[in-house]
């Protein structure tokens, strides 16, 4: 990098925008995902009349599972037909997507605040290791900054 040149209140009006586009993005997700689990319940099963309500008998192997930001269950266990299983594997497929997207934003949020920051205290190494950090999605490297965590 030949030389920087940053206006610090610029970078924080930036921050604020895309920090809205995150939790936008975030909200997106979470109703996705609320709208699989709801569409999965409502599909229904392959299998005729009350004998859907039917509990099993016998061993039973559990149903995959995806849990979302709280912890709790995506997609419904009972919805075993056809379309909630391809909801599911869908939901599944997309969840490391879903992840990096996280994590993209926060590291860019995070490094470009803590390369600003370095920056503004005339490290400029140390604001050059946050924008690598920031590009390598190394959260780990910009947690200590502090900030606003999911």
């Amino acid at each position: 990098m030949a030389s920087w040149d940053i206006q610090p209140q610029g970078v924080q009006g930036q921050l604020k925008v895309v920090g809205t586009h995150a939790e936008d993005l975030g909200d997106a997700l979470s109703t996705l995902l609320a709208d699989l689990k709801e569409a999965a319940g409502a599909a229904g099963t392959a299998v005729l009349g009350s004998q859907a309500a039917t509990l099993p008998h016998g061993p039973v192997m559990p149903g995959p599972t995806l849990n979302g930001p709280t912890g709790a269950s995506v997609l419904s266990q009972r919805s075993t037909g056809p379309v909630a299983a391809a909801l599911v594997a869908y939901a599944k497929g997309r969840s490391n997507d879903f992840t990096a997207m996280a994590d993209r934003c926060q590291a860019a949020v995070l490094g470009a605040a803590k390369a600003t920051n370095e920056y503004v205290q005339g490290d400029l190494e140390a604001a050059k290791n946050a924008q690598s950090a920031a590009g390598n999605v190394q959260l780990d490297a910009l947690k200590d900054f502090g900030g606003k965590q999911r």
